[in-house]
């Protein structure tokens, strides 16, 4: 989870800042010196230095930041819709997510510990057990599959090209993974 509850605000607003700045210059060019990215951010390199301490460090905070936003979704979600279309919207989003870390994700391999992996994974899987059992609960899924498969399935998704081609690919998959367990097609 992240690390900022303990900052003042003007310190987890240019954390914030960094974070996202660095997700899209990362995402675009993996190599980005972290000189363009704190000027970009519109901070010095201390401050940088301060909250990410390495290439490393930032990486991971740009990861982690990225799952918190996912897991923090998926209860958002479920208050405002449907089961169902909570779990579609999620599905859209790490999508998403997993296309614009697509960049980095060789840098996220290298510089997660096994600890960083089992902390996120499982606040991933948790979060999708919630949605399935919300949708198994509503009668949306007649015949859900364990959350930890479903995640592997999105996963292994997401390895397709970053084409319209691949995107078209990867929905219909969706769906017919939904239609097995059980969704209404409409």
């Amino acid at each position: 989870m992240s690390c900022d509850i303990h900052l003042r605000s003007d310190a987890r607003n240019n954390r914030d800042r960094l974070l996202t700045v660095a997700r899209e210059m990362l995402a675009t060019d993996p190599h980005a010196s972290l000189h363009s990215i704190a000027k970009a951010a519109g901070v010095g390199q201390g401050t940088l230095y301060r909250h990410f301490p390495t290439r490393e460090a930032l990486v991971l905070g740009v990861y982690r930041d990225g799952i918190d936003a996912l897991v923090g979704l998926a209860p958002s979600l479920l208050a405002e819709t449907s089961p169902l279309k909570a779990l579609r919207l999620w599905c859209v989003s790490f999508a998403d997510y997993s296309r614009k870390k697509h960049g980095i994700a060789d840098m996220v391999k290298a510089a997660m510990s096994e600890q960083d992996f089992a902390e996120t994974y499982w606040l991933m899987v948790d979060a999708v057990r919630q949605l399935m059992t919300a949708c198994a609960e509503s009668g949306a899924l007649s015949d859900p599959i364990d959350a930890e498969d479903f995640l592997q399935l999105l996963a292994l998704l997401m390895q397709l090209p970053p084409t319209a081609e691949g995107r078209a690919r990867s929905e219909r998959l969706l769906s017919f993974a939904l239609r097995a367990m059980g969704a209404d097609p409409r």
